[in-house]
């Protein structure tokens, strides 16, 4: 039987609210170690994607519009809704992972959020989470 995404996914990972800040993201990014959050609204559904490239992007507007000391005011003053992805893949926790795995490889994707069928997030699947399968299968 051939896994699926649900075999290697993350389960109930960290989210964050479109209305929550730069400055909340950047915080929870830097305590929990992850590189990818994803946006749900009040019912719990997918509407973007934040990465820790477009976290540094703007960081680096930031920098180069304002001066250093303003960044942690300006952070707190940028919600996530005007920064966060809205143009990205999502994948069922039902698919098989190596079509999936196909899709990582061709898109150079660094994550992909797991939905529902009604949209609902339930988990997310990162190059990292292949990364330790191939260290396992190797071992």
């Amino acid at each position: 039987m051939s896994q699926t995404v649900a075999d290697l996914m993350t389960s109930d990972p960290y989210a964050v609210s479109a209305e929550n800040t730069l400055h909340d993201a950047h915080n929870l990014m830097k305590e929990k170690n992850i590189r990818h959050i994803p946006v749900i609204d009040h019912n719990g559904e997918l509407v973007g994607m934040l990465t820790q490239k477009i976290m540094i992007a703007q960081v680096m507007n930031i920098m180069a519009n304002y001066s250093p000391s303003a960044l942690e005011r300006k952070e707190k003053q940028t919600k996530i809704h005007t920064i966060m992805a809205t143009d990205f893949t999502t994948v069922l926790a039902t698919q098989p992972l190596q079509d999936v795995a196909r899709f990582f490889v061709d898109n150079r994707h660094g994550c992909m959020p797991v939905i529902t069928e009604k949209n609902k997030l339930v988990g997310i699947l990162t190059s990292s989470d292949f990364v330790r399968l191939a260290a396992a299968l190797l071992s």
